[in-house]
């Protein structure tokens, strides 16, 4: 494992850098890149693209339909990233990759520097996933246009958890699966809007009455919306 950084570092490689700006510069990621925790870097594969043209892309072998991101341009952008430092992960987004969950998140949120591979039209040269791709993830069982959403599935989810992150400390590891679990019923004021009321209990202001309602929540919700978790 990569020695912690005083800062942690992500780099982006992207066909379509545009995608990424509006998801890492609101909220809890704009506020974590502003408290400096963590340093977002966009690299545009284009420019390590070949010709006037910056061709990335080239039709595949096997006659498939559909363009496939050529060897060379993310050879050039991952080995140039990685000439410069130690990265503990060099990870590519794709469908087929290992499922993210929070046990994922919580280990990656640990680490100094990441590089995240945006795969984009049928995908990537697989040479370059057997060579230089470290981790491959999923967001799920579904295909998207390209990995760019999928990247800022993966920052959010592990930004969050670095340390002043989000003010109220306790809240990221009090989260949904944290314990292997989905999260209890959550309510707010008014105590009593049109009739429909707050569990008498989390009135009660007794924290120990509170605590166990809210395992046993948890446990029934997990049961009836995520049995797969209990298995």
């Amino acid at each position: 494992m990569h020695k912690f950084a005083a800062v942690m570092r992500i780099d982006i490689i992207s066909a379509v850098p545009e995608l990424l700006e509006s998801p890492l510069n609101h909220s809890i990621i704009r506020r974590a890149r502003e408290k400096g925790l963590v340093e977002i870097h966009i690299v545009n594969l284009h420019d390590y693209g070949k010709g006037s043209y910056k061709q990335i892309d080239d039709y595949g072998f096997g006659g498939d339909a559909g363009m496939v991101i050529k060897p060379e341009p993310l050879y050039r952008a991952i080995t140039d990233l990685t000439s410069q430092r130690e990265y503990d992960h060099v990870i590519y987004t794709s469908p087929d990759g290992e499922m993210l969950d929070q046990g994922m998140c919580n280990s990656l949120s640990t680490c100094g520097n990441l590089i995240i591979l945006c795969g984009h039209y049928k995908g990537i040269d697989h040479r370059i996933r057997e060579h230089l791709i470290t981790k491959e993830i999923s967001i799920g069982s579904y295909v998207l246009s390209g990995g760019e959403l999928a990247a800022c599935v993966i920052c959010d989810s592990i930004i969050r958890l670095l340390s002043g992150a989000i003010t109220c400390e306790p809240s990221p590891r009090s989260s949904s699966f944290q314990d292997e679990m989905v999260a209890t019923a959550i309510y707010t004021r008014p105590a009593d809007f049109m009739g429909w009321k707050v569990p008498e209990v989390l009135l009660s202001g007794n924290p120990k009455l509170i605590r166990q309602w809210q395992e046993e929540q948890a446990l029934e919700r997990t049961k009836r919306l995520r049995p797969d978790l209990l298995d």
